[in-house]
């Protein structure tokens, strides 16, 4: 089954329509793509990728005429790997910064505080 989905360019507003299969659930619409997510344009065969990357009035999906920003924005699909929901907020990696006892940073004021001018 095929429906017809409204999306709003996070840029300017823009609303941009795309025809779909309904069994594709959509995870996000942002003006980043999500890291390790792979995106087709409308016009690609996107059901096998893993999002769509929109050109805000430049890819012939803007409603009724719309004017477009010309920016990017990515609609991204649920993604599961190994049975579970991949959430793209989460590093692929990490990567530890240093070694040592703690963290460092600014000491504070020096000085007495609290204390008026006498």
């Amino acid at each position: 089954m095929t429906v017809t989905v409204t999306y709003y360019c996070p840029h300017c507003g823009a609303l941009a329509e795309l025809d779909r299969d309904a069994y594709l659930a959509d995870k996000a619409v942002t003006p980043f793509p999500f890291e390790g997510w792979t995106y087709a344009t409308p016009d690609e065969e996107y059901e096998s990728a893993e999002g769509v990357r929109f050109v805000c009035g430049e890819d012939g999906t803007l409603k009724d005429d719309e004017d477009g920003c010309g920016e990017p924005f990515y609609l991204s699909f649920v993604k599961y790997e190994n049975g579970r929901e991949v959430d793209p907020r989460r590093p692929a990696e990490y990567v530890e910064l240093s070694e040592g006892t703690g963290p460092r940073g600014p000491q504070g004021p020096s000085g007495p505080t609290g204390q008026g001018g006498q």
